[in-house]
């Protein structure tokens, strides 16, 4: 079997964002058991300088979904990054997994050889052909916000793990 461009981004991307939404929800459950405000979890960040868990969330989602765009060589949806509560984070993994599943497969064909340009800034831009895009851009930045994501939710005392993590089977 030939592993396909749709299963490394749009297949990969999908279960590890459900995953994500997984542990939002262990997130969410571990505040309201412990009786503290939820939005302190949404806030939260492992260091001053990194982002909080929101902006991770928001990130992961931005980058799957404008990554397998750019592939497909479609306009991604934009989402506004006002999500203040777990139940929007968890709203928006959900969208992005609905667009991502909505990708025609058809679209992502002969993508690896496909020229990709990543804005880095005022005037600046990153140049891939789509396999390299995929191997040096999107799979690592995705899985960088879905990682940190997990590890501030870890830090704050929500029981999860690496199978929580790894999601379904």
């Amino acid at each position: 079997m030939k592993i396909t461009v749709q299963a490394v981004t749009v297949d990969m991307f999908a279960n590890s964002l459900n995953s994500l939404s997984v542990l939002l929800e262990k997130g969410l459950a571990h505040a309201t058991a412990r009786k503290f405000d939820p939005s302190v979890l949404v806030n939260a960040r492992l260091a001053p300088d990194m982002f909080p868990l929101s902006r991770q969330v928001q990130l992961a989602c931005d980058l799957a979904k404008n990554s397998v765009a750019r592939l497909a060589a479609l306009e991604p949806p934009r989402f506004e990054d006002n999500e203040k509560t777990i139940e929007e984070l968890r709203a928006r993994v959900a969208r992005t997994v609905d667009y991502l599943k909505g990708v025609p497969a058809g679209a992502l064909e002969g993508s690896e050889d496909r020229d990709i340009r990543v804005p880095a800034g005022p005037d600046k831009f990153l140049d891939f052909k789509g396999l390299d895009f995929v191997q040096r851009w999107a799979i690592p930045n995705v899985f960088f916000h879905i990682t940190t994501a997990y590890a501030i939710l870890r830090h704050n005392g929500v029981d999860i793990g690496k199978r929580d993590f790894i999601g379904g089977r």
